[in-house]
């Protein structure tokens, strides 16, 4: 699913997010977002964010160590989003006709692991 459909990409995102325990979704600074046990955000969706032309999803990574090896690793999915980028998140494209979802979810998953409190995040195994 290439990003011709942003809304039906938002979608499918949405509902891998939502998926996992305590996920609400939000809008901040005009883009959708999820956040965990109603405090930490985990993931963010960007669709031509300023006008950059990609569909993605942001999403935590355990530091810049790891954001480097992602992006190293496949440039062309990777890459380090503005604003979050120093933080160590890593942007994930969404706009590649051959999008590797289950690689989607398990960002999501492992960002939303990062972010949920520790005692929330010790009950779920994935």
């Amino acid at each position: 699913m290439a990003s011709d459909d942003p809304k039906a990409v938002h979608a499918r995102v949405a509902a891998l997010a939502v998926a996992l325990p305590q996920v609400e979704e939000k809008v901040s600074h005009g883009s959708p977002c999820w956040r965990v046990a109603d405090k930490r955000m985990f993931a963010y969706f960007w669709h031509n964010h300023h006008s950059d032309g990609r569909t993605a999803l942001l999403v935590r990574t355990s530091g810049v160590e790891e954001q480097e090896m992602l992006i190293d690793l496949d440039p062309d999915v990777y890459f380090k989003p503005p604003y979050l980028g120093p933080s160590g998140w890593v942007g994930v494209r969404l706009d590649q006709p051959d999008t590797d979802w289950e690689q989607v979810d398990h960002r999501l998953r492992e960002s939303w692991r990062l972010a949920a409190p520790p005692k929330l995040a010790a009950m779920m195994e994935f």
